[in-house]
């Protein structure tokens, strides 16, 4: 079995990969939202935090009633407790990336965890 798993995502509305990936200590989707729509509910985390990454397209999220403007390289950080919601802009589609993760429980970065 190799130490490794690789999968293609295309242009899905959503894709949620973990299952494809089997991942066991973050949650990772990728979601394309047409120009002029919107994530259809308002939502927050009891744990874990959320982190963007903008990869295509620009819109904007509404964060606690606050509106933030996004657009193809931002990177966002949610607290769990934010209410969020996610839009495109009228006249361009936004593609993102969603990192989930429990807040606090990181215990190492790269250069701590790595063994050489």
């Amino acid at each position: 079995m190799a130490n490794y798993k690789k999968v293609s995502v295309g242009e899905e509305p959503r894709t949620e990969l973990h299952d494809e990936l089997g991942l066991t200590g973050a949650e990772i989707s990728i979601n394309c939202l047409p120009a002029g729509a919107c994530v259809p509910f308002v939502h927050s985390h009891k744990q874990n935090e959320e982190i963007y990454a903008i990869l295509d397209g620009y819109g904007k999220a509404v964060i606690d009633g606050e509106e933030v403007e996004l657009k193809a390289g931002d990177w966002l950080r949610i607290s769990p407790a934010a209410k969020r919601q996610f839009f495109a802009a009228a006249d361009s589609a936004i593609k993102y990336a969603c990192i989930q993760v429990k807040e606090n429980s990181l215990e190492g970065y790269t250069a701590t965890d790595a063994v050489m």
